[in-house]
């Protein structure tokens, strides 16, 4: 099919994109723009027979969507009942997409610190709040989704329908009585994750960022003096940073992940003697945990005790409490944890065992030097050694050309031109997120160019975490043009990651993104 417009769409969409901005709209949360024909009726709508590839490679924020379009028994709200469409995810998300294609499937961990302590016969606890349920269980245990024997998951609803800013304190009151009844039923492991770091972080309220660190230090104490009461180690960590830096060197909004280091905390009633923590990464936390609870370290653990010679005075029980995005900054006006009135913190800086961790770049998995994120750092943690992370798995294979030449993705674009049917890519619009890169539609763009195929569409999720605020319209004018290079490729709409991506049950935001992709519904932008 020849292309009838006289762009790819996506300085059309630019200028829809600015008109958002105007409204009060940010990328993160840019209601669906559709581009639609001199008549009103929608571009490239996903339609039966077509094929799907989506273009993300993390796992929690893409399991809504992805419902919606494969499971058979979706009722969350009103779906087209496609029988012929099929969907090709860039990585295994969850275990029930595993009878769809899988482009880079994922190989299980075995033998991570969930997995040691159950063949223990030991009781262990997970709580977090929805926005970071998935990182203290799916990713925690290795990418596997089924609790461990044993191991019981607690799972607290984030604040809805309220920008996070408005409410720093998000769920966590909630999420520390949780724990501290699991402290007083006497779990072996408790491990929890305090969220507010890294989801405050994210925002440009600087203001909220101080009043969270207040936050978490309260309720830091909180959960400290229980667990000590009740004779437990207290692990204290991070799994990458966010928080503790507020202003950008020229001056703007600091909202994305860094690549500072964490800290390691070690808070027990027993420790009665000045001891050095080793320095280490994210990795050792496991080994750690695993002497404290009397438990051997399996060979395949290669990290090492950050503790080696601790007494532990017999099997203890541990909390391990993760400070999402609590990393190590510099002690100035940029540092909202710096400003911040944080008794709790700063009496445990100084009088417990304390060490600094890597989490970022090759130490969890990652590029070297690219900035830390909850997938990889949870994962590591849980891992007790580096696990290579799916943008490594996928950037090397797009350098020695296993991205090209993979086979379900040829098979897609071979199947869909020879029913003369549409390609549809759903790709996240940022350069370096932990969920995705446009570099990955790029590359399928290219392979279908060179396979024939001319009909394919771009639906475009704003990332608005991983990019710079007010950033969409550049980015979408560098697609434009990347795009008429190749050739192929027509943009067709667009919507917020916060609205396509959401991971907190809320479905409405998915229905929007679907009604976009698949119906063609939202603010019209026209492509000529």
């Amino acid at each position: 099919m020849t292309r009838m417009y006289l762009s790819h769409g996506g300085s059309k969409l630019a200028e829809a994109v600015k008109d958002s901005y105007r409204e009060g709209q940010t990328d993160y949360s840019i209601e669906p723009v559709v581009l639609v024909d001199f008549q009103g009726n929608p571009i490239g709508r996903i339609q039966e027979g077509d094929a799907v590839i989506f273009c993300c490679r993390r796992g929690e924020r893409e399991i809504q969507l992805t419902e919606a379009f494969v499971d058979k028994d979706f009722d969350h709200f009103n779906v087209q009942k496609f029988q012929n469409l099929p969907f090709v995810i860039l990585t295994l998300y969850h275990e029930k997409f595993k009878d769809l294609p899988v482009a880079f499937a994922p190989t299980k961990l075995k033998d991570t610190l969930g997995d040691v302590i159950s063949q223990a016969y030991l009781r262990q606890l997970r709580v977090a709040e929805s926005e970071k349920f998935a990182h203290v269980t799916f990713f925690f245990n290795g990418g596997n989704n089924q609790p461990f024997s044993r191991e019981e998951d607690v799972r607290v609803p984030s604040p809805q329908g309220i920008p996070f800013e408005q409410v720093p304190e998000l769920s966590l009151p909630q999420v520390v009585d949780q724990v501290i009844h699991g402290i007083h039923s006497q779990f072996d492991l408790i491990v929890t994750n305090f969220a507010n770091g890294d989801v405050i972080g994210h925002t440009q309220n600087c203001d909220a960022k101080i009043r969270c660190a207040e936050i978490v230090d309260e309720h830091l104490g909180q959960v400290v003096n229980s667990a000590l009461e009740a004779g437990y180690v207290i692990f204290v960590t991070a799994d990458h940073g966010n928080l503790e830096e507020m202003i950008n060197p020229d001056g703007s909004n600091h909202v994305s992940h860094t690549a500072n280091p964490v800290p390691f905390i070690l808070v027990d009633r027993v420790e009665k003697h000045h001891l050095d923590l080793c320095p280490g990464e994210l990795a050792d936390i496991a080994p750690t945990v695993l002497g404290a609870l009397g438990i051997k370290q399996p060979t395949g653990m290669s990290g090492r005790s950050l503790a080696p010679n601790y007494e532990w005075g017999g099997q203890r029980r541990v909390l391990l409490l993760i400070l999402d995005g609590w990393g190590i900054g510099k002690e100035d006006a940029t540092n909202p944890i710096y400003l911040a009135h944080t008794p709790v913190w700063d009496g445990l800086l100084q009088r417990c065992p304390f060490t600094q961790l890597e989490a970022a770049g090759e130490f969890v998995g990652l590029q070297v030097g690219k900035a830390g994120n909850s997938e990889a750092g949870h994962m590591n943690i849980g891992a007790g050694h580096v696990v290579l992370q799916d943008d490594v798995r996928l950037d090397l294979a797009m350098r020695n050309g296993t991205f090209a030449s993979n086979e379900i993705f040829c098979q897609t674009i071979r199947e869909v031109k020879q029913r003369e049917t549409s390609l549809h890519l759903i790709c996240l619009l940022s350069e370096k997120s932990s969920h995705g890169s446009v570099e990955y539609p790029l590359a399928l763009l290219r392979m279908a160019k060179a396979q024939g195929l001319e009909t394919v569409y771009l639906h475009l999720i704003f990332d608005g975490r991983s990019t710079e605020p007010g950033s969409a319209p550049a980015l979408l004018d560098r697609l434009e043009n990347q795009l008429e290079e190749i050739g192929v490729g027509q943009i067709v709409c667009g919507v917020g990651r916060g609205i396509a991506l959401d991971r907190n049950g809320n479905y409405g935001k998915t229905k929007l993104a679907y009604d976009a992709f698949v119906l063609g519904i939202g603010k019209k932008c026209f492509a000529t």
